[in-house]
C-alpha cells in the first residue's frame, strides 16, 4: 500500500470520529429534548482499486420506532381527552357547592333542606315576620344557587367551545409546519444533507396535532409525512387542507354552534378524541344534560311551590292582580268546577264575593267578561296576553280554588295569580321581586271555601295550613321525568337534588379513573420509546471517549507516516 492510500485512510478516520463525537455531543445537549431521539452515523468502507481506502458517515439517522410513535400518537390523543374530560368534570362538580370539613354545606341539597326547615319553622308560627323574612331568603338563596348553576354550565360550554375553536388554530399551525418540514426534509436529502433532526422536528409537530384531535399519518417513500382526519380526508397530502372553525361570541342554552370544516365537509363527528373531541363532548352532550338535569328541578319546584302558594293570601291582600301566565282570549278555557273570587278587608273581613261556574264559559274572554260584569270587579286580558282583576273600590282581591280545574290546575295556579316563584327553569328561576323586596308581604292566609261566606264576617286568616301546604309540595315526592343523565325518578326536592350532585360525582370520579388509565398507558410507551431511541448520558460519554482513543490513534498513524515521509526525503537529499 502506497503512502497516499494510507495517508487517506488515517485521514477519513480523523474524520469519521470527529463526525461522530459531534453526534454523541448532540446527543448529549439534546438528552432532555422533547422528542429527540438518539442519532447514529452510519459509516461505510470507501475504496480505491478494490482496496480499502478508509471510512467515511455517509449519513445521520434517529432510532425511532415508526410503530411505537404510531401508538404514541393514539395514545396522546385519548391522554389529552381524558386530562380535558377531567378538567371539566371536577368543574361541573364544583358548580353544585362543597361540604366544608366543619360540616357547613353550600349543595343544592343543603338549600333545599334549609327551604324545608323553614317552611316547618313558619307552619308552627304563620304570623312571624322573622320566620316570614327566614323563609323568603332561604328559597331565594335556593333559586339563585339554580341560576349560579345554570350560568355556570353556560360558561362552560363557552370555555369547551373557545378551546375548540383554539385548538382549530393550533391543528392548522401544525399542519403548516409540517408541510414546511416536509419541503425542508427533501431538500436537505437532496443535498446530502442529514434530516434526522428535522424528522424529530416534524414528529413532535404531529404529536401536536394528536394532542388536539383524533388522526392517522404515515411517511411516503420519499420521505413525506401525510396526515388524515379519522374519518379518512385529507389534512396533508401535497397541501394543507385546513379546518374551517367559527366560535360563538356569546353561548346560550338556545345556541347552534357552527360545524368544524374540512374542504367543504363537516368533520364535527369524526373528532372522538384530543382535546377537541372532549370539548365537544362537554359543550354539546354532557353539559347540556347537567342543564337539563337542573331545569327540570326547577320547572318541578316552580310548579310544585307555585300550585301551593296559589292557595293562600296576603293580609291585607293586594287591589289588583295580573296573571304571571299568558293567555290568548279567544282560546277555549277547559275548565271545570267552581272558582271564587272575593274583595276583602285588610283584616281578612268580606266585603263581597262571587262564585263562577268554569262550565259556564267557553273561552278565557268568556270568563273574564263574567269576572268584569261583577260590581266592584274589573277584569280583563290585555294584548300581551295577562289576565288582570282588580277592585274598582280598592278592596283586597283573593281568590279560593273551591272545585276549580283548568288543566289540571286550579284558577289561580293555572293563571299564576298569586306565584311565589316566577321564571321557567333554571337560568331564569327567581322568587317574586315584591315578596323579595317586602318578605312580610308572603301570603300566611287562606280566603275561606265556606257557602255562604257572610259579609263582615272574618272570610280569610292566618293559619299553619297554607304553610304547611308549602312544606308538603316540596318534601312529597314528585314525578321528574327523564332527564340529562337521569332516568325518570319519583323523589322529593332534596333527593333529587342528590342524584343530579351525585352523578357529577360519579362522572369526576369516572373521569379521574380514566386519566390514570390513559396516563399509565401513555408512560409506558414513552418509556418503550426512550429505552429504544432516548438518550443514554452514560453510554453517550462512554462514546466520546472510544471516540477520542480512535481519533487520537488515526492521529498517531499520520504523524509516524509524516517521520517517514520526513526520513525519506532525508535519505533522498
Amino acid at each position: 500500500m502506497s503512502f497516499a492510500a494510507i495517508r487517506n485512510t488515517a485521514t477519513s478516520a480523523l474524520a469519521s470520529s470527529q463526525v461522530n463525537m459531534q453526534i454523541a455531543a448532540s446527543n448529549i445537549a439534546n438528552a432532555d429534548t422533547a422528542g429527540y431521539t438518539r442519532k447514529t452515523g452510519t459509516q461505510l468502507m470507501t475504496a480505491t482499486g478494490g482496496l480499502g481506502a478508509g471510512v467515511e458517515v455517509a449519513s445521520v439517522s434517529g432510532s425511532a420506532d415508526k410503530y411505537l410513535l404510531k401508538s404514541l400518537n393514539a395514545a396522546t390523543s385519548e391522554l389529552a381527552s381524558a386530562s380535558a374530560l377531567k378538567q371539566f368534570a371536577d368543574r361541573v362538580q364544583a358548580l353544585f357547592g362543597t361540604i366544608s370539613s366543619d360540616g357547613s354545606s353550600n349543595t343544592l341539597a343543603n338549600h333545599v333542606s334549609a327551604f324545608e326547615t323553614a317552611l316547618a319553622q313558619l307552619s308552627g308560627t304563620p304570623e312571624s315576620q322573622t320566620l316570614q323574612v327566614q323563609l323568603v331568603d332561604t328559597l331565594d338563596t335556593l333559586v339563585s344557587n339554580l341560576r349560579a348553576i345554570s350560568t355556570g354550565t353556560q360558561s362552560l360550554r363557552a370555555s369547551a367551545d373557545e378551546g375548540i375553536a383554539d385548538g382549530v388554530t393550533t391543528v392548522n399551525q401544525r399542519l403548516e409546519a409540517i408541510h414546511a418540514l416536509n419541503k425542508d426534509i427533501k431538500q436537505a436529502a437532496a443535498r446530502g444533507d442529514m434530516t434526522a433532526d428535522l424528522e424529530d422536528r416534524r414528529a413532535v409537530a404531529l404529536q401536536d396535532i394528536a394532542a388536539e384531535m383524533n388522526v392517522s399519518a404515515y411517511v411516503s417513500p420519499d420521505n413525506t409525512m401525510k396526515i388524515y382526519s379519522a374519518s379518512g380526508a385529507a389534512l396533508l397530502d401535497g397541501t394543507v387542507h385546513k379546518l374551517n372553525y367559527t366560535g360563538s361570541a356569546f353561548v346560550t342554552t338556545e345556541t347552534v354552534f357552527s360545524p368544524i370544516m374540512l374542504d367543504g365537509k363537516n368533520v364535527t363527528s369524526a373528532i372522538t378524541s384530543g382535546k377537541i373531541g372532549a370539548q365537544l363532548y362537554q359543550r354539546d352532550v354532557n353539559l347540556p344534560a347537567t342543564q337539563s338535569e337542573i331545569d327540570t328541578f326547577a320547572q318541578s319546584l316552580i310548579e310544585s311551590v307555585n300550585a301551593a302558594y296559589n292557595q293562600g293570601t296576603s293580609l291585607p291582600a293586594p287591589s289588583s292582580v295580573t296573571s304571571n301566565a299568558q293567555v290568548v282570549g279567544t282560546d277555549a278555557l277547559n275548565g271545570n268546577g267552581t272558582f271564587r273570587v272575593a274583595e276583602i278587608n285588610p283584616d281578612g273581613t268580606l266585603v263581597a264575593y262571587s262564585d263562577f261556574d268554569l262550565a259556564n264559559y267557553a273561552t278565557f274572554d268568556d270568563f273574564a267578561a263574567a269576572i268584569d260584569a261583577v260590581p266592584g270587579l274589573d277584569a280583563s286580558i290585555d294584548a300581551s296576553g295577562k289576565f288582570s282583576i282588580s277592585s274598582t273600590a280598592g278592596n283586597g282581591i283573593s281568590f279560593a280554588d273551591i272545585s276549580s280545574d283548568i288543566g289540571g290546575k286550579g284558577v289561580s295556579a293555572a293563571f299564576g295569580f298569586n306565584d311565589l316563584i316566577v321564571g321557567t327553569d333554571g337560568r331564569n328561576v327567581a322568587v317574586r321581586a315584591d315578596i323579595r323586596a317586602a318578605p312580610t308581604g308572603l301570603s300566611t292566609a287562606s280566603l275561606s271555601t265556606d257557602d255562604p261566606l257572610v259579609v263582615g264576617a272574618s272570610a280569610a286568616g292566618v293559619s299553619p295550613a297554607l304553610a304547611k301546604t308549602l312544606q308538603k309540595s316540596v318534601t312529597d315526592k314528585h314525578d321528574f321525568p327523564a332527564a340529562g343523565g337521569l332516568a325518570a325518578a319519583s323523589s322529593s326536592f332534596a333527593s333529587y337534588a342528590g342524584l343530579i350532585a351525585s352523578r357529577s360525582a360519579i362522572s369526576a370520579s369516572t373521569a379521574g379513573n380514566t386519566l390514570d388509565s390513559k396516563q399509565n398507558t401513555y408512560e409506558t410507551l414513552t418509556t418503550a420509546i426512550s429505552a429504544q431511541s432516548g438518550v443514554n448520558v452514560d453510554e453517550e460519554i462512554a462514546r466520546v471517549s472510544e471516540l477520542e482513543q480512535q481519533y487520537t490513534t488515526a492521529a498517531q498513524l499520520l504523524q509516524v507516516l509524516n517521520d517517514m515521509f520526513d526520513a525519506l526525503l532525508g535519505v533522498v537529499k
